[in-house]
Protein backbone atom coordinates (compact mmCIF):
# COMPACT_ATOMS: atom_id res chain seq x y z
CA UNK A 1 0.00 0.00 0.00
CA UNK A 2 1.43 3.75 -0.90
CA UNK A 3 0.47 5.95 1.79
CA UNK A 4 1.14 8.43 -0.04
CA UNK A 5 -1.50 7.89 -3.12
CA UNK A 6 -3.90 10.47 -3.29
CA UNK A 7 -7.54 8.57 -2.66
CA UNK A 8 -10.88 10.24 -3.82
CA UNK A 9 -12.31 12.86 -0.50
CA UNK A 10 -15.99 11.63 0.64
CA UNK A 11 -17.82 14.52 2.46
CA UNK A 12 -20.33 11.99 4.48
CA UNK A 13 -23.24 13.25 5.08
CA UNK A 14 -25.61 12.45 7.90
CA UNK A 15 -28.01 13.73 10.30
CA UNK A 16 -26.91 14.46 13.87
CA UNK A 17 -29.29 11.90 15.03
CA UNK A 18 -26.18 9.32 14.20
CA UNK A 19 -23.66 11.54 15.78
CA UNK A 20 -23.23 8.21 17.23
CA UNK A 21 -21.69 5.99 14.15
CA UNK A 22 -19.08 9.06 12.81
CA UNK A 23 -16.58 6.62 13.64
CA UNK A 24 -18.10 3.39 11.86
CA UNK A 25 -19.12 5.69 8.89
CA UNK A 26 -15.47 6.96 8.15
CA UNK A 27 -14.24 3.38 8.76
CA UNK A 28 -16.84 2.51 6.14
CA UNK A 29 -15.29 5.22 3.80
CA UNK A 30 -11.57 4.17 4.32
CA UNK A 31 -12.53 0.52 3.80
CA UNK A 32 -13.95 1.41 0.67
CA UNK A 33 -10.32 3.03 -0.41
CA UNK A 34 -11.91 6.13 0.15
CA UNK A 35 -10.91 9.23 2.32
CA UNK A 36 -13.79 10.86 4.94
CA UNK A 37 -13.92 14.53 5.20
CA UNK A 38 -16.56 13.74 8.26
CA UNK A 39 -18.15 16.78 10.08
CA UNK A 40 -18.68 15.33 12.84
CA UNK A 41 -15.16 13.98 13.77
CA UNK A 42 -13.79 17.74 12.54
CA UNK A 43 -16.07 19.57 14.54
CA UNK A 44 -17.35 17.55 17.10
CA UNK A 45 -21.00 17.71 18.28
CA UNK A 46 -21.56 21.38 16.75
CA UNK A 47 -18.73 22.25 18.65
CA UNK A 48 -20.68 22.29 21.70
CA UNK A 49 -21.92 25.54 20.82
CA UNK A 50 -18.63 27.33 21.26
CA UNK A 51 -18.70 28.89 17.91
CA UNK A 52 -21.93 30.04 15.86
CA UNK A 53 -23.54 27.30 13.66
CA UNK A 54 -23.10 29.05 10.20
CA UNK A 55 -19.52 28.95 11.15
CA UNK A 56 -19.85 25.13 11.19
CA UNK A 57 -22.20 25.18 8.19
CA UNK A 58 -19.53 27.22 6.09
CA UNK A 59 -17.52 24.72 7.58
CA UNK A 60 -19.08 21.88 6.19
CA UNK A 61 -19.33 23.41 2.43
CA UNK A 62 -15.93 24.12 2.06
CA UNK A 63 -15.39 20.24 3.02
CA UNK A 64 -17.80 19.68 0.09
CA UNK A 65 -15.70 21.83 -2.17
CA UNK A 66 -12.61 19.82 -1.29
CA UNK A 67 -14.33 16.48 -1.77
CA UNK A 68 -14.65 14.56 -4.85
CA UNK A 69 -17.74 12.69 -3.64
CA UNK A 70 -20.81 13.43 -1.36
CA UNK A 71 -22.53 10.26 0.26
CA UNK A 72 -25.10 10.31 2.68
CA UNK A 73 -25.98 7.83 5.21
CA UNK A 74 -29.38 6.94 6.60
CA UNK A 75 -32.42 9.03 6.67
CA UNK A 76 -31.77 12.73 4.85
CA UNK A 77 -32.41 15.51 7.27
CA UNK A 78 -32.71 19.42 6.42
CA UNK A 79 -29.29 20.02 6.68
CA UNK A 80 -28.11 17.05 4.62
CA UNK A 81 -30.47 17.45 2.05
CA UNK A 82 -29.11 21.43 1.84
CA UNK A 83 -25.60 19.63 1.47
CA UNK A 84 -26.68 17.52 -1.64
CA UNK A 85 -28.45 20.76 -3.27
CA UNK A 86 -24.99 22.46 -2.95
CA UNK A 87 -23.03 18.65 -4.23
CA UNK A 88 -25.64 18.97 -7.13
CA UNK A 89 -25.03 22.46 -7.87
CA UNK A 90 -20.96 21.22 -8.38
CA UNK A 91 -21.67 18.63 -10.36
CA UNK A 92 -20.40 16.32 -7.48
CA UNK A 93 -21.77 12.70 -7.72
CA UNK A 94 -24.06 12.05 -4.54
CA UNK A 95 -24.32 8.46 -3.46
CA UNK A 96 -26.46 6.68 -0.47
CA UNK A 97 -25.84 4.02 2.22
CA UNK A 98 -27.54 3.31 5.02
CA UNK A 99 -26.45 3.39 8.36
CA UNK A 100 -25.95 1.78 11.88
CA UNK A 101 -23.90 0.89 14.63
CA UNK A 102 -21.95 -1.68 13.45
CA UNK A 103 -20.07 -1.04 10.03
CA UNK A 104 -21.56 -4.23 8.13
CA UNK A 105 -25.06 -2.55 9.03
CA UNK A 106 -24.12 -0.01 6.20
CA UNK A 107 -25.02 -0.66 2.55
CA UNK A 108 -26.14 0.99 -0.78
CA UNK A 109 -29.19 2.29 -0.43
CA UNK A 110 -30.87 2.86 -3.83
CA UNK A 111 -32.90 6.30 -4.24
CA UNK A 112 -36.70 4.24 -3.76
CA UNK A 113 -35.59 3.38 0.00
CA UNK A 114 -34.53 6.43 1.20
CA UNK A 115 -36.02 8.19 4.20
CA UNK A 116 -36.53 11.83 4.90
CA UNK A 117 -37.05 13.15 8.53
CA UNK A 118 -39.79 15.27 9.66
CA UNK A 119 -37.96 18.36 9.55
CA UNK A 120 -36.93 17.99 5.79
CA UNK A 121 -40.87 16.60 5.21
CA UNK A 122 -42.35 19.58 7.16
CA UNK A 123 -40.75 22.17 4.81
CA UNK A 124 -40.78 20.41 1.14
CA UNK A 125 -42.94 18.34 -0.39
CA UNK A 126 -41.58 14.92 -0.96
CA UNK A 127 -42.17 15.83 -5.01
CA UNK A 128 -40.37 18.81 -4.79
CA UNK A 129 -37.60 16.76 -2.91
CA UNK A 130 -37.61 13.66 -4.97
CA UNK A 131 -36.86 16.67 -8.30
CA UNK A 132 -33.34 17.56 -5.93
CA UNK A 133 -32.44 13.87 -6.55
CA UNK A 134 -33.74 13.38 -9.80
CA UNK A 135 -30.95 16.50 -10.98
CA UNK A 136 -27.71 14.89 -13.35
CA UNK A 137 -24.90 13.82 -10.81
CA UNK A 138 -27.27 12.95 -8.32
CA UNK A 139 -27.79 9.06 -7.80
CA UNK A 140 -25.17 8.07 -10.13
CA UNK A 141 -23.98 4.79 -10.06
CA UNK A 142 -25.85 4.70 -6.68
CA UNK A 143 -24.82 0.40 -5.88
CA UNK A 144 -20.88 1.39 -6.15
CA UNK A 145 -19.26 0.59 -2.66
Amino acid sequence: MNVFEKRPAIYTAFSKHFFFAKMQISAYVLNKGCIPLNPFTNWSFFMENMVERNLIVRGNNNLILLADEVWTFGPIADGVFAEIKLANSLNKPVRHYSVGNKIEHIQPLPKDQLVFEDELLQQLSIEEIYREFDKEGVCAEINRG
